[in-house]
C-alpha cells in the first residue's frame, strides 16, 4: 500500500501544479493537466521509471474510469430536457455534422494518403471525429458558461456528435449480440423509471442520512458500467443519459451538485486528465512526426470546415462562431476508446495507436487553447473575466 500512495501523492502534486500553472498562464486546468501529464510520462519513459507511474494499475483505472462517467453524468445534469426540446435542431445539426465530417475526411487521409488499411482507416476516422465531453465540459464548468444557453447548446451537439461515435463504432466493429439487447432493454428501462426512483430515495432519506443521494448516483452508474462493458458498450454513454434524465432532480439541490463537483473535479478528473497526458508516446511521435501532423491537421480542419457554416446558422458573433467550432474540434474521452479497442482488437498496429491517439489528445489542447485565447465569449459571462484575472476553483463555485 506504500507505494500505491507514493505513487497517488506524487500525481496529485502533478495536480496542484497543474493548477498553480493554469493560474498563472491563465489557460484551463483541464488542459494544462493534460500537458503536465505527457511531460511526466515523457520524463519517466527517458529515466525508466515508465512502469512506476501506475498508469495501467487497477486502481489508476477505476479512478480515472469513475471520474469520466462522473465527470459525463455531471455534463449531462446541465441539460434540462425542456431546454434541449427547444435547440433540438441545433444540437442535431452540429452534432451531425460533426460526426460526419471528420469521419469521412480522416478516413480518406489515412486510406489514400497515408496508405492504411481499409479497417484502420475507417477506426482512425471514428476516434478523430469525437468531441471531448470531459474536456468541454471541464472548460464551461471553468468559466460559467455551462450555465448559458451559449454553453448548453454545446454540451448538447457534443453528445449528438459523440454518440455517432459509439453507434458507428458498435455496426462496423463490435458485434451486435444477446448481450447488446439486454444492456438497451435495462437502459431503456432506467430512462423511464431512475428519475422517480431517485425522487422517491430523496424525498425519504435525503438530509437524514450520510450523503445517501451520492452514493445512490454513484450506484447507478457504476453498475451500468458493468452491464455496459459486458455488452462490449462504454459506460460513458449511459452516464450522459442518466444525467439528463435526473437533470431537474439535480437542479434542486444546488448544493449537492456542488459537492459532487467538488469530489469529481477535486480528485478524480486530475488523474483522468493527467493519466491521458501521460499515454502519450512523445518518442514515437517524434519518431515519424509527419503522420502525427496529418491526422492532427486533418480532424481539425475537417471539424472546422463542416462545423463553422451550420454554426453561422445559429450563431452570429464572431466570437461565439469561433469559440462554439474549436470546443467542438476537441477530442479525448471516446477517441482514445475508440483508439484503445481497435488496438486490442487487432484492427490498427501499437504505432498507429501512438499516431492516433496522438493526434486526439493535442486536438484537445491546441483548439481549446485557441478558443479561450483569442475567441472568449466573455459577453456571454456574468461576471466579466478581465485579461489579469482567471477563475480560481472557490470563485466558480460560488458563481455555481
Amino acid at each position: 500500500m506504500e507505494a500505491i500512495y507514493l505513487v497517488a501523492a506524487g500525481w496529485f502534486f502533478a495536480a496542484v501544479l497543474s493548477t498553480v500553472l493554469a493560474n498563472r498562464l491563465k489557460i484551463s486546468i483541464a488542459l494544462m493537466e493534460i500537458i503536465v501529464g505527457s511531460l511526466v510520462g515523457f520524463a519517466a519513459f527517458h529515466l525508466g521509471y515508465f512502469d512506476k507511474l501506475d498508469l495501467n494499475a487497477d486502481w489508476m483505472k477505476f479512478c480515472t474510469g469513475t471520474g469520466a462517467m462522473l465527470l459525463t453524468f455531471l455534463a449531462g445534469a446541465e441539460l434540462n430536457p425542456d431546454v434541449m426540446k427547444s435547440k433540438i435542431k441545433e444540437v442535431s445539426v452540429i452534432g451531425l455534422i460533426g460526426f460526419f465530417s471528420p469521419f469521412i475526411g480522416c478516413s480518406l487521409i489515412s486510406h489514400y494518403l497515408m496508405g492504411w488499411g481499409l479497417e484502420a482507416s475507417l477506426l482512425c476516422g471514428i476516434a478523430l471525429s469525437t468531441t471531448s465531453m470531459a474536456v468541454v465540459y471541464a472548460v464551461m464548468l471553468e468559466y460559467g458558461f455551462n450555465k448559458t444557453d451559449f454553453g448548453k447548446g454545446i454540451l448538447g451537439a457534443c453528445f449528438v456528435n459523440d454518440l455517432g461515435t459509439v453507434i458507428a463504432l458498435g455496426l462496423i466493429f463490435a458485434p451486435f449480440t444477446y448481450k447488446t439487447i439486454i444492456f438497451i432493454a435495462v437502459t431503456v428501462l432506467l430512462i423511464f423509471t431512475l428519475r422517480p426512483m431517485t425522487d422517491f430515495i430523496v424525498r425519504r432519506f435525503a438530509y437524514k442520512t450520510a450523503a445517501i443521494r451520492a452514493k445512490w448516483v454513484l450506484f447507478i452508474l457504476l453498475s451500468m458500467g458493468v452491464l455496459a462493458l459486458w455488452s462490449g458498450s462504454e459506460p460513458v454513454l449511459p452516464a450522459y443519459v442518466f444525467g439528463m434524465i435526473l437533470a431537474k432532480t439535480m437542479e434542486e439541490d444546488g448544493h449537492f451538485v456542488r459537492r459532487l463537483r467538488t469530489l469529481t473535479i477535486g480528485f478524480l478528473t486530475p488523474l483522468y486528465f493527467l493519466r491521458a497526458g501521460a499515454l502519450v508516446s512523445i518518442p514515437a511521435l517524434l519518431a515519424v512526426p509527419g503522420i502525427f501532423l496529418v491526422l492532427l491537421t486533418g480532424k481539425v480542419l475537417t471539424k472546422i470546415v463542416g462545423l463553422y457554416p451550420a454554426i453561422r446558422r445559429f450563431r452570429h458573433r464572431k466570437e461565439e462562431k469561433w469559440y462554439y467550432t474549436l470546443l467542438m474540434s476537441t477530442g479525448l474521452t471516446f477517441g482514445t476508446i475508440s483508439a484503445l479497442y481497435g488496438l486490442t482488437h487487432d484492427i490498427i498496429t501499437k504505432e498507429q495507436y501512438s499516431f492516433i491517439v496522438g493526434a486526439v489528445i493535442a486536438s484537445a489542447v491546441i483548439p481549446t487553447l485557441i478558443a479561450n485565447k483569442y475567441f472568449l465569449p466573455r459577453h456571454l459571462l456574468e461576471v466579466p473575466i478581465l485579461d489579469d484575472q482567471a477563475p480560481d476553483e472557490k470563485d466558480i463555485l460560488n458563481k455555481l
